[in-house]
């Protein structure tokens, strides 16, 4: 669909017409200050690092961007392809996600040649917090002094706007009211909380706002656009106001300006839902998103490992199909927010979902919740450090360390490309004193480390963050020369006969040479004969190498993985 059709459907045929003229002066305008490099087509070579621009403190005399770039330049130049920078603007609250200026970089950060510089060393991926802005903008402000610029730019509903089918992602009001300049109430919708204000798309001139925006950070060198909550992003009376056609439209929007001005940026959108739902936004698989997070993921893979028993796991994974053309997952499992356990919705029994929300409890963990429409509460995420919550009480570090990689190589193996929160990759636990000391569940994933201690940490031998970090860096080495992991080479999710094995066998393709990854999640030993797998054309041994595997006599110990590759070429 070109530009100017988009805009016609979503604005009318002569706006539509209009503003698809002013994007298009945009771009050129775009083309004639800046020359952009175009992103390479993702491989194996590729692997994302999510993290704030302050996530360590900064050395004497620098930013926290700058020292984040050095501290990376030393541990993850050469395993980290792609540094996802969280929202780094102004903000109000949220840890970045209620934006005062989408323009500036956050002084207490740094700036915008801090975050270019960082950009010379790995690709960057940014967020584009679109759906909703902070109070304390100018933008909020401006509409409440009532400045007529901004009059249309926020979602207010009127009196006859039927919200009773509206999905709600919180236990919040769906309104707020705000006192404007005259001593009036403004009913103002607030998806997420009373800070964060969404924004109206019915407005063209917001919209052709957010296109300036976006091609800025085009500009400031985002090879990975995050289109963060695009689903809520279109309101309409009488509907749940969730991935609505406009919702689509507005993505297809964004990726046409991309390929337009940027050629071989990739849309990343950030819709926690089901795998249905989620997958809608591949469009056709070249008109909208080129990647989506793997949301079943984080609680498949922790049930799997918390209930020895991967047969849930194995079933989901099984189900998946090859995304279209060039579109993949981004597969993770820790991030920023937390474990969102909807996404398990029909994949396991609600006694299961509530299993989980117990565990993470017992753990030190908290637990949000969603309101239903019935009047009931459940599970929405848990909020938990990925590592505390796979630690047992009184488990020894060994162990601990053991369970914890296990199921980080499972993400890796996953088709698609592997998104590594700063905290798994440095082996950090719950940060419980931070969601009293920041008032808030997802504080306890999101601590901010002493430059000092965590390099002292990390090369202290046989520490928890020494054994960590080591293991991971040999993972990411070992999977970037392995052509099995590139995201196009196919695989085949295999059914073994004992429920505590997952197995996934890559490069299926023609042109690739098979891998098999298999996993032990339980705490006992597991006999694997390879002759049953009958999917295994050649000999196997592991990609570090060492022996070909006995097909006879092959063992895993308890929480032990494996990845193998044919014996006469693992590359």
């Amino acid at each position: 669909m070109e530009l100017k059709a988009i805009l016609q459907k979503l604005y009318g045929s002569t706006d539509g017409a209009e503003y698809a003229k002013k994007i298009e002066n945009k771009i050129a305008e775009f083309h004639n200050a800046k020359s952009i490099k175009p992103r390479a087509p993702l491989s194996e070579q590729d692997s994302m690092l999510i993290t704030y621009a302050d996530m360590i403190g900064s050395k004497a005399g620098k930013t926290p961007l700058e020292t984040l770039s050095v501290f990376l330049k030393e541990y993850a130049e050469g395993i980290i392809d792609t540094v996802h920078i969280l929202p780094f603007f102004p903000y109000s609250s949220d840890d970045g996600f209620s934006v005062e200026d989408y323009r500036k970089v956050n002084p207490d950060f740094g700036y915008w040649k801090d975050v270019e510089k960082l950009g010379k060393d790995f690709n960057l991926a940014f967020d584009t917090v679109f759906n909703h802005i902070s109070v304390e903008s100018e933008w909020f402000k401006g509409f409440l002094n009532g400045d007529p610029r901004y009059q249309s730019w926020f979602e207010e509903p009127g009196e006859d706007f039927d919200a009773r089918k509206v999905f709600r992602p919180r236990a919040l009001p769906l309104f707020h009211e705000y006192d404007d300049s005259e001593g009036n109430k403004r009913k103002v919708w607030t998806t997420f909380s009373e800070d964060q204000v969404d924004l109206n798309y019915h407005s063209p001139e917001l919209m052709l706002e957010m296109i300036d925006i976006f091609l800025l950070y085009l500009a400031k060198g985002a090879k990975i656009i995050r289109l963060d909550a695009i689903a809520f992003i279109w309101k309409e009376s009488g509907t749940s106001c969730l991935h609505l056609p406009q919702a689509h439209l507005l993505v297809k929007l964004f990726r046409k300006v991309a390929d337009k001005a940027a050629p071989g940026t990739i849309i990343l959108t950030e819709t926690n839902v089901p795998h249905k739902d989620n997958i809608s936004y591949f469009g056709d698989g070249t008109d909208e998103a080129q990647m989506v997070y793997q949301f079943p993921l984080p609680p498949l893979v922790a049930h799997a490992i918390l209930r020895q028993d991967a047969s849930a796991l194995t079933k989901w994974a099984a189900s998946l199909k090859e995304p279209q053309g060039e579109c993949t997952f981004l597969n993770f499992l820790a991030s920023h927010d937390g474990i969102g356990v909807r996404p398990l919705s029909g994949l396991v029994p609600d006694s299961e979902i509530e299993f989980l929300a117990d565990e993470a409890r017992k753990k030190k963990g908290r637990v949000g919740y969603k309101n239903n429409p019935d009047g009931t509460r459940s599970p929405y995420e848990m909020n938990i450090n990925y590592y505390s919550l796979l630690q047992a009480h009184g488990e020894g570090l060994e162990r601990s360390v053991k369970k914890f990689m296990l199921s980080q190589a499972i993400m890796l193996t996953m088709p698609g490309i592997p998104g590594i929160y700063f905290h798994s990759l440095f082996g950090s636990e719950n940060w419980t004193e931070g969601v009293t000391k920041l008032g808030h569940n997802r504080a306890i994933n999101r601590e901010k480390l002493n430059l000092d201690m965590l390099e002292r940490s990390i090369n202290a031998p046989t520490s928890r963050r020494d054994l960590v970090y080591g293991e991971y860096h040999s993972l990411l080495e070992l999977r970037k020369h392995c052509r099995a992991f590139h995201p196009k080479s196919g695989f085949k999710i295999l059914k073994l006969k004992s429920s505590k094995l997952f197995a996934i066998l890559r490069g299926t393709e023609k042109g690739f040479k098979p891998m098999l990854g298999i996993f032990n999640v339980s705490d006992d030993y597991e006999r694997i004969n390879l002759k049953d797998i009958k999917e295994v054309p050649c000999e196997l041994r592991e990609l570090h190498g060492g022996p070909t595997i006995d097909k006879n006599h092959f063992e895993l110990e308890p929480y032990q993985f494996m990845w193998l590759g044919c014996a006469h070429e693992n590359k």
